[in-house]
């Protein structure tokens, strides 16, 4: 209760941009989440490969709880994408899954990369307007796990892959384009 009182002192647009956060980023989670599951059901888990991609999907799930608790708490309403959201995620987990180990990691490059340059947007943003520091705090700590994850798929040879920046500036619109519809519907 007293986290709702909070939002309702905040000027029209600080409200804005955090409930715009919050859809964002539970959107973008959750489809996170639905990649890594993807990808899982064409490789084995506990093949050393597997296991990275499990570990990754681990704080992809860690990330969405909270952002689940977050979109109750702050009465926020989930994208109307949602549902389109993780399908997408899925198939495109599944479908470079398929291409590879390489461009399985291309993906996870790709993604983290505009997320990474999401969070560090917003995180500027809330510092500016100096509103919710919890927040701030959250999404900076997610910044820095998506950056890890990132790494990851560079260590990975995911440059190496066949088509590899065409794959990459393709994954990449689909993430500004998902960014783009979350933040507004």
């Amino acid at each position: 209760m007293a986290v709702k009182k909070k939002l309702k002192k905040l000027k029209p647009q600080d409200k804005k941009l955090i409930e715009e956060i919050i859809r964002v980023d539970h959107a973008g989670e959750h489809g996170a989440t639905q990649i890594y599951r993807g990808q899982l059901a064409i490789f084995n888990e506990n093949t050393e490969f597997g296991k990275e991609i499990k570990e990754m999907a681990e704080q992809e799930e860690i990330h969405k709880s909270t952002f689940d608790e977050l979109i109750v708490k702050e009465d926020v309403k989930p994208t109307i994408m949602f549902p389109i959201w993780n399908i997408a995620g899925y198939a495109l987990g599944v479908g470079t899954a398929l291409l590879g180990k390489k461009a399985a990691m291309a993906c996870t490059v790709a993604v983290e990369e505009v997320i990474g340059q999401h969070y560090e947007e917003q995180a500027e943003e809330l510092k500016k307007r100096k509103i919710n520091p919890q927040l701030l705090k959250t999404v900076k700590k997610f910044r820095e796990d998506e950056l890890e994850h990132h790494d990851t798929g560079v260590e990975h040879q995911a440059e190496m892959t066949t088509g590899y920046v065409l794959l990459s500036k393709t994954i990449k619109q689909l993430c500004y384009t998902a960014i783009k519809i979350s933040k507004k519907y």
